[in-house]
């Protein structure tokens, strides 16, 4: 997940100064994420980890809606690592762990992080390759405890085809930069959901064209 070659439109980040980065594309998908996160959660207590946490604009959200959970949020960027631990700072949430370094997409990452009630993964899968995507999801629904949740957050295609022509630009500037990377499909990420042992919601339909995948492990 590291090193990957990835248009401008993908790598938007402004330097706020102060160690936080900020990602003009978190703000504007933060409130939906985090009512979406919400009601799944409740107020049930628990502990969450987020994959790709980005800036940390996320992450100081849900843990100020969710008080009992408890949040670990990971990068792979060292920058970006400091900048989520920057966040939390000055939000004071004791509900939110230092951030940690964690690739996703490799495999056997989940036996350091066991008995999630939650996995959160927003605006990541369209940047990595199909394997790496495979390996990550499967991961993840290793990670949940009995009864948990993963959340998958993006853009994707519609039975193989893309239902936009914002999205038609940006799925062609990601192959251009990679040929590896760009849109998954919602079928086979429902195939996917399935064969990782989780029991898949109907996508849920999210502003801007992007879609939220929910898979809950059975108890």
């Amino acid at each position: 997940m590291t090193g990957r070659s990835l248009p401008p439109a993908a790598r938007v980040a402004e330097d706020l100064g102060d160690g936080r980065l900020h990602l003009p594309a978190a703000e504007r998908n933060a409130g939906p994420i985090s009512d979406l996160v919400a009601g799944l959660r409740g107020d049930d207590p628990g502990q969450a980890l987020e994959i790709a946490s980005g800036s940390g604009q996320h992450v100081v959200r849900h843990a100020a809606r969710l008080p009992l959970t408890i949040w670990q949020p990971t990068e792979v960027d060292p920058v970006r690592l400091a900048s989520i631990d920057a966040y939390a700072a000055e939000a004071g949430l004791a509900n939110i762990r230092p951030a940690v370094a964690l690739d996703a997409t490799r495999p056997g990452w989940a036996a350091g992080h066991e008995a999630q009630d939650l996995v959160l993964l927003v605006n990541l899968l369209h940047l990595i390759a199909e394997h790496e995507a495979t390996t990550l999801i499967r991961e993840a629904a290793t990670a949940l405890a009995p009864g948990g949740v993963a959340v998958f957050y993006g853009p994707f295609m519609r039975s193989g085809q893309l239902t936009s022509d914002g999205d038609a630009r940006f799925h062609a500037d990601l192959r251009a930069a990679d040929p590896q990377i760009g849109y998954k499909d919602d079928r086979w990420m429902l195939d996917l959901l399935k064969e990782a042992g989780l029991t898949p919601d109907a996508p849920v339909e999210m502003p801007a064209n992007n879609l939220a995948f929910v898979g809950r492990r059975p108890l």
